[in-house]
Formats: C-alpha cells, sequence, structure tokens
C-alpha cells in the first residue's frame, strides 16, 4: 500500500454529499488534506457509491503512487476536467463553487454525460478539514514551537538600529534551520507609527529606540502553518502607547478565556471588540479577532463581526486583537489556539508580558 492519508477523510465527505451522487474536488489544499498528494495539478472525485478517484498528469507518475492511498483510483491525464467528466456517476454532482472557475465550470458542463447535472455544492472539504484531528495537533503544535524558537533567537540579539526587513530575514532562515520548509506569510516587522499599518511590510528603515514593534510571522512545516504576533518594546514608551498595548492585552486574555466549544465567531470578537471599543478605539479596530489556521494560514472558522460558525473541538484559531492609531502607534498580540472538549490549548508558547529589547 501507499503511504498517504488513509481512506477515512474521504468516507466522512462521502457522508456529507446530502443526497448527491458525488462530489468534484479540484482546490489543491483540499486535495493534499483528503489525499496525501502534494502536486501542483489534480482533480479528485468522491462518489457515494464507493469512487475514490483522483486524476492528475504525467509530471507525477511516481509521486502520486508514492503518496496516496491505492483505496484511491489514480489516473494520469492530460485534461483532468475532461476525463473527470467521464468518470461523473448519473445524478447531481456537487462541486466548490468557490474553486471552479466559471471557464472550467463551462469547460465541464461540455464534458458531461447524459443525465448528469453539477450544482455548487459549497466547501464541504474546507468545512470539515476545519476540524483538527490529533495528527494534525501534533503537526500544528511542532511548527508553533519552531516559530517561537526562531523568534527568541532573532529578537534576543536585539532590535534597536537593525532594519525591519533584516529582522524579517533573519525570522526566516531561523525558522529553516529549525526544520520549517518556510514562511507561512511574508513577516511583518513594523516599528513605530509604521506598525499602525496591520499588514506593513518591512522597510530598510533600522528601528529606532523607546518605540513599540509589531512582529507577526508564521512557518509553514510539513504542510501545516503556524501564525502569532508579539509586540514588543525597545526602550521607555510614551505613556500613551504603554496604554495602548495595555488595552490590547486586556482585550487579548479575555477572548482566549472565551474560546471553548458552542460560542459563534461573531460572539468571541464582540468579547476583545467590547474592551477596545470601551477604551475609546473603535475605530482604531478594524479587523476580525481570528482565524482559522492549517494547512493554509487563513481558513476557516473566522473570529468575527460575521463569524456564525459555533467553535467546536479541533477548531484551530488565532486571537489577535488589535489597535492601530494612523501616524502613531501600532500593537496587535496574538496567540495560535486549538479549542477541546473542556475548553482551549494555546499552542503559542511566548509571554505576552510587555518585553523591552535593546
Amino acid at each position: 500500500m501507499s503511504a498517504g492519508i488513509d481512506m477515512t477523510r474521504a468516507d466522512r465527505v462521502a457522508a456529507a454529499l446530502d443526497g448527491r451522487a458525488a462530489l468534484l474536488v479540484t482546490d489543491l489544499v483540499d486535495i493534499r488534506w483528503l489525499t496525501g498528494f502534494t502536486g501542483s495539478n489534480a482533480v479528485a472525485l468522491v462518489g457515494a457509491a464507493g469512487e475514490r478517484l483522483l486524476l492528475t498528469d504525467f509530471r507525477y507518475l511516481s509521486q502520486v503512487e508514492a503518496q496516496v492511498d491505492a483505496g484511491w483510483e489514480r489516473l494520469i491525464r492530460q485534461d483532468l476536467l475532461a476525463s473527470v467528466a467521464d468518470a461523473l456517476p448519473t445524478g447531481r454532482s456537487g462541486f466548490d463553487e468557490h474553486d471552479l472557475s466559471v471557464h472550467q465550470h463551462q469547460h465541464l458542463l461540455a464534458k458531461v454525460g447524459e443525465g448528469v447535472e453539477l450544482e455548487p455544492a459549497g466547501s464541504i472539504v474546507k468545512d470539515l478539514r476545519a476540524i483538527k484531528d490529533e495528527a494534525e495537533l501534533v503537526k500544528l503544535r511542532a511548527v508553533a514551537k519552531v516559530a517561537d524558537e526562531a523568534f527568541e533567537e532573532v529578537v534576543s540579539a536585539g532590535l534597536v538600529g537593525r532594519t525591519e526587513r533584516d529582522v524579517a530575514l533573519d525570522l526566516e532562515i531561523a525558522m529553516r534551520r529549525r526544520g520549517a520548509d518556510g514562511v507561512s506569510f511574508p513577516p511583518i516587522i513594523a516599528a513605530g507609527e509604521h506598525g499602525a499599518l496591520p499588514h506593513a511590510e518591512p522597510r530598510d528603515v533600522p528601528i529606532p529606540a523607546n518605540t513599540l514593534v509589531v512582529i507577526d510571522w508564521g512557518a509553514q512545516m510539513d504542510g501545516y502553518a503556524s501564525d502569532c504576533t508579539r509586540t514588543v518594546a525597545t526602550g521607555p514608551l510614551d505613556p500613551r502607547d504603554r496604554a495602548v498595548y495595555d488595552t490590547v492585552l486586556a482585550a487579548q486574555e479575555a477572548a482566549l478565556a472565551a474560546v471553548r466549544p458552542g460560542p459563534t465567531g461573531r460572539e468571541v470578537d464582540a468579547v476583545a471588540r467590547t474592551i477596545i471599543d470601551e477604551a475609546g478605539h473603535a475605530e482604531h479596530f478594524g479587523h476580525g479577532l481570528g482565524h482559522g489556521v492549517g494547512l493554509e494560514v487563513h481558513e476557516g472558522p473566522r473570529l468575527s463581526k460575521q463569524g456564525e460558525v459555533a467553535l467546536a473541538p479541533g477548531h484551530v484559531v488565532t486571537v489577535e486583537p488589535g489597535i492601530y492609531v494612523p501616524g502613531a502607534v501600532g500593537v496587535r498580540i496574538e496567540d495560535l489556539v486549538a479549542v477541546t472538549e473542556g475548553g482551549h490549548e494555546v499552542l503559542s508558547s511566548l509571554p505576552k508580558a510587555l518585553r523591552t529589547v535593546d
């Protein structure tokens, strides 16, 4: 038998078909979760009658055999959509309309046989992979540990006088030395008023003393991502900046305490947002509280004003409130958190009390 993901995940997808004959899976991250295949071109089909089909092209002839369980029928084809169209069973077959382009949909429609109906099915696989199993949690703990250790190495060496871009590069190198395949997103290093940009890009500008520095970074390892933010001081702070930090920390810790099975993302978001609003910074917290993390650094569920999904054991989310005062200061504090049966497990290990570094 080939290595790879066992067939349990495919069976879970089949159980979620809701009367459909099959589900067509075209998103490559969904396919990796479902089958273990990491190639750049693939289509999968899961049928209610037991069909388990994975199609890729000649470049991956050996790779698909090595990565994918023999319970999948593995086919090498040139036109993957035309080939999978031939395999669609009679009846309704679903697809994720967020992933299949209009052009691809039209191509499929032109190829399907008589009696086959294609219909949007929503994000069935994404919803399933939002709930992590223990093997996935082991990987998420490991990648979070690598990212935390890299942060310690880089920040302990000092920040003042180094450029934001230099610190970002050092973080990536430190994570790779510890086994990371790369970064889960380009690191954000933002000092002083530059920290007021939530997604600031590191500059070739030296980090000054006596300011706050937002550091948002993550590693990618064995397929899984981490995401963490700490804001550190480079010396004595203006009382205004310290007050902003203390407000964000209070909001983060209160929201973190609310993470458990049951509340919706909107309800957890409101815990942090209320504290920030009451401190007079309602207009300075414009993003959601957090998001899911797994094979992708941004996935479901969302902790935001629009977050309707109730948290459940196995969800892994960020809790990352922030205050961003344009032209003045920015603060964000973020932990990576797994929802457990009894509450939550914080995967980020770094302390959150304000840290001062040279």
